[in-house]
């Protein structure tokens, strides 16, 4: 299936192991950080461990960023601008495999619908910054907010205008 995206931007992720201070598990994961480009070095590598924390490249990912979402990635950079990391779980060592990386919070928040996902969001780079910013001014499109209107019928009106159409 080919991607609709109008702009991908390939990123590395790195992810933390942390000592567990728990008895039902020994280590805790989370993706800390994202960088532009493609990583060089194979999924999992060890970039730095002390006593109670490593540092992993998780591996390599996509953002794609779409038109449709470009008021999304908008109201992202007008905060604290920052990507959404997904992590699965998966049965073996290490416990997770990356899944996505997003611009879009809205798209963020559903990865979190499946309820097993790691999803952290973490700080966008300045220069994916850059690119997500180019790409709102080229792509996004002032939509003005319409009112609907109600119909001024009561339930009873609507009841009998629907035997009346019997």
């Amino acid at each position: 299936m080919r991607s609709t995206a109008l702009a991908r931007i390939p990123v590395g992720v790195v992810a933390e192991r942390r000592k567990a201070k728990s008895m039902w598990a020994d280590f805790l994961w989370r993706p800390v950080s994202v960088f532009a480009g493609i990583a060089a070095a194979p999924p999992w590598t060890l970039l730095e461990e002390g006593p109670e924390t490593a540092l992993f490249l998780a591996g390599g990912a996509v953002i794609e960023l779409y038109r449709t979402e470009a008021t999304n990635y908008r109201d992202n950079l007008t905060t604290a601008p920052a990507l959404w990391v997904v992590m699965r779980p998966i049965a073996s060592d290490p416990p997770y495999e990356l899944l996505a990386v997003t611009a879009d919070p809205a798209e963020g928040e559903t990865f979190t619908d499946a309820g097993n996902n790691l999803v952290e969001a973490v700080p966008m780079p300045p220069d994916i910054v850059e690119i997500v910013a180019r790409f709102i001014a080229r792509h996004h499109v002032e939509r003005p907010f319409v009112r609907r209107q109600r119909d001024q019928q009561t339930p009873s009106q609507r009841l009998s205008r629907r035997e009346s159409e019997r």
